[in-house]
């Protein structure tokens, strides 16, 4: 069928309509009614089986019933009434049912557009029996067959009417099918008021109005077919818009002028038996409308209510609506607060995206809610951080309840396709003569204390205060010392074990504070990490140690080290833009990308996402890249074949075992045979005896690093060192 036919039709219909209007009457015009009528009843046919829209059907027979109509009046003379009225009578309550059953609301069927189409009618009613249906049914001398076809008509009018004006006050969008249904109902409306309530008006131009209406079968055989739906995907709900609403009072009002505009003519009072039924039935209907729609707004207002008060995505209360039942518990008695977060779920988002990490919530959310005490309550503080009301405990019980729920999370969550090994950090607050808030700020407060020390449950006590207190006065510190110039670089030697001769050097920050003096790098580079200046801090260290590398080679020649290693941070990976903040660095400083080494920390790539494409990026550009500490973290092997890796460098913790009594040097063996295995070249961190240095060296490792061959200082010494044994009093 072809897209279009909708459009073909409609074309068709208003030639249709201009050439009846203009031909005499007769057989032709007849002729072209029944082509226009069948026609459009057949497409109506049509558009239901496409559409599964079987009200399209009744639309159908009421149309066939009317073409009948007007095959009968042009078959002869016929008297008053006739079988043509008979047709035409029956089509009306067919047209209706259609019209109705095609643009009412979804939902209920009292609801909405079947009570507004019952206030029109009933009001309009009200007025077409007083003054035209019961004048007409009164006339004794006129034939009760008569009377009744006359009375149909206006009757049929006020049905059409009340299913009509609710599809023209419709409020929202409307489809292209709809435009074309809404314009065809609007118009056999108009006719059916001016054919019923202006028989001057029919008389004189009857050939315009018959006209009419074939345009009006056209518009809905065109609607019919239409590729649109008649109701768009969302509709609107039964909500009173301002057009409905005049509409609805000025029907109310109706049945009161009636009575005044009658009082004042001192109308007889047989008709106020009608009035008064209508009447109250129109007060009926205009409660069920109220009711309904304030049954309506209340349901509304509770689900804004629980959307204020719960998470969209788990179902749980939100800080908010915890915050307010913490502060109820606090005043009824004695509570504990659980606050816990998930590690590594940024890794889940960033590895497998957000639509798993919503899953992972929402099982998370489940398990717990699933697990507490009766009574207890679980809410979704934001990302992925819960809390646990614990109600009635004894000292200690949140602890312990915690450590359960630490537990619990511990298994093996689904989410979607996927089993995920999840870790919880937490922390507990207990309640006595604190408020709300207060409770759980310490909860918070203990779950970053535990989530900093790598811990898994921390019970808050004053002491936290005290530390988070001094970590943000640390912070602001190192905000005043990048600016002033306070840190600065020292490199400590990267050496050749077969011949002591330095070979590279790592890169590392120290921070001389004007009052607090040398602060460890343990101290501040927590801190940074988490207020987000080792980004720029990061930055800065890489940029000087280029630069110095840039500076040596080009006075100091061969005996310059070949290349220098930097550390970059888990946050600097996850920062956008950061491979072309290092290729920024390389082209200002002139160095070539191979004499870059990155150093980056197992667990800042095990998670995927961001941080694997930053380190994917590096190595395409020619850095070099460096897996630093390897063996205390993930230590996953699958790790080394997946991410691009050059330089191994085994912790300082197992190269200390190999010379110690009952030495361990099983996994110091193990990684050279790794490295070797894999093509990488790898680096023993913390030599600090001649010992270790000859061990290692037997043991086929190329490079080591650490104090017997120099600390870290601003300018090293690249003099060749002898690694000869454990006498060797290194540049310590």
């Amino acid at each position: 069928m072809p897209r279009k036919l909708w459009a073909l039709w409609l074309g068709f219909g208003a030639v249709a309509t201009v050439v009846y209007a203009v031909l005499p009457w007769g057989w032709p015009q007849t002729a072209l009614s029944a082509v226009t009528s069948v026609g459009s009843a057949l497409l109506m046919v049509v558009g239901a089986r496409r559409n599964r829209a079987p009200a399209w059907y009744l639309f159908a027979a009421g149309l066939a019933a009317w073409v009948l109509g007007d095959l009968i009046i042009a078959w002869g003379p016929v008297s008053y009434p006739s079988w043509a009225d008979a047709c035409y009578l029956a089509a009306y309550p067919l047209l209706t049912a259609a019209l109705f059953r095609l643009t009412r609301q979804r939902g209920a069927l009292w609801r909405g557009t079947l009570i507004d189409s019952a206030i029109i009618a009933v009001a309009v009613g009200i007025v077409y029996w007083v003054l035209l249906i019961e004048p007409i049914l009164a006339d004794t001398a006129t034939p009760l067959p008569a009377r009744l076809a006359t009375a149909g008509y206006p009757t049929a009018g006020v049905l059409l009417l009340a299913v009509v004006v609710p599809i023209l006050l419709r409020r929202g969008p409307r489809t292209g099918s709809l435009w074309l249904l809404t314009a065809g109902s609007a118009l056999t409306l108009a006719l059916n008021v001016v054919y019923t309530l202006m028989p001057g008006v029919t008389a004189a131009l009857g050939t315009l109005l018959y006209a009419g209406y074939l345009l009006a079968y056209s518009l809905w055989a065109a609607a019919a077919v239409h590729p649109a739906p008649v109701l768009p995907a969302a509709t609107e709900s039964d909500g009173l818009g301002r057009s409905r609403l005049a509409v609805l009072t000025g029907s109310m009002l109706l049945v009161p002028a009636l009575l005044l505009v009658q009082g004042e003519r001192g109308a007889a009072q047989e008709s106020w038996p009608a009035v008064a039924i209508g009447s109250m039935a129109l007060f009926v209907l205009v409660a069920t409308r109220l009711n309904g729609y304030i049954s309506r707004v209340d349901r509304q207002a509770r689900q804004l209510r629980r959307q204020a008060t719960h998470d969209d995505l788990t179902g749980l209360p939100n800080r908010r609506e915890f915050e307010r039942l913490a502060a109820e518990a606090v005043d009824d008695g004695r509570c504990q607060v659980v606050m816990l977060d998930l590690a590594g779920f940024k890794h889940i988002n960033d590895r497998l995206g957000r639509a798993v990490g919503d899953q992972t919530l929402c099982a998370v959310a489940d398990l717990l809610r699933a697990h507490v005490r009766d009574g207890d309550l679980v809410a979704r503080m934001g990302a992925d951080e819960f809390a646990v009301l614990v109600h009635d405990t004894l000292p200690g019980e949140a602890g312990r309840v915690a450590a359960r729920l630490a537990d619990l999370v511990r298994r093996p969550v689904q989410a979607g396709e996927h089993e995920l090994l999840l870790s919880a950090r937490l922390g507990v607050s207990s309640g006595g003569g604190v408020p709300a808030s207060e409770l759980v700020r310490r909860a918070d407060t203990a779950r970053y204390a535990a989530k900093t020390s790598g811990g898994r449950l921390m019970v808050y006590h004053t002491e936290l205060d005290e530390r988070a207190e001094a970590a943000e006065r640390l912070g602001a510190d190192l905000r005043h010392s990048l600016t002033d110039g306070d840190f600065h670089v020292v490199y400590q030697p990267i050496v050749e074990l077969r011949d002591g001769r330095t070979v590279a050097v790592e890169a590392l920050v120290r921070w001389v504070h004007p009052v607090r003096g040398f602060v460890s790098p343990a101290a501040f580079i927590p801190v940074a990490e988490d207020n987000g200046l080792i980004v720029e801090l990061g930055e800065w260290v890489m940029r000087t140690a280029c630069r110095q590398l840039a500076t040596w080679r080009r006075e100091l020649g061969a005996t310059a080290p070949g290349y220098v290693s930097v550390n970059v941070s888990a946050r600097q990976l996850s920062e956008p833009g950061f491979p072309e903040v290092v290729e920024g660095i390389l082209a200002e400083t002139g160095l070539d990308p191979g004499r870059l080494l990155v150093e980056v920390t197992e667990t800042a790539i095990f998670g995927g996402g961001v941080a694997i494409e930053a380190v994917e990026a590096l190595h395409r550009a020619g850095v070099p890249i460096a897996l630093d500490d390897f063996g205390t973290g993930h230590s996953s092997l699958g790790l080394l074949r997946t991410v691009p890796v050059d330089v191994l460098k085994v912790d300082k913790s197992f190269v200390d075992e190999i010379t110690e009594p009952g030495g361990r040097a099983v996994i110091v063996d193990a990684l050279i045979h790794v490295s070797n295995g894999l093509g990488l070249r790898a680096v023993a961190e913390g030599v600090e005896t001649g010992e270790q240095a000859a061990y290692l060296r037997a043991l086929g490792y190329q490079y080591g690093q650490g104090y017997y061959f120099g600390k870290p200082v601003p300018q090293p010494d690249f003099a060749a060192l002898a690694v000869s044994g454990p006498g060797r009093a290194g540049g310590a």
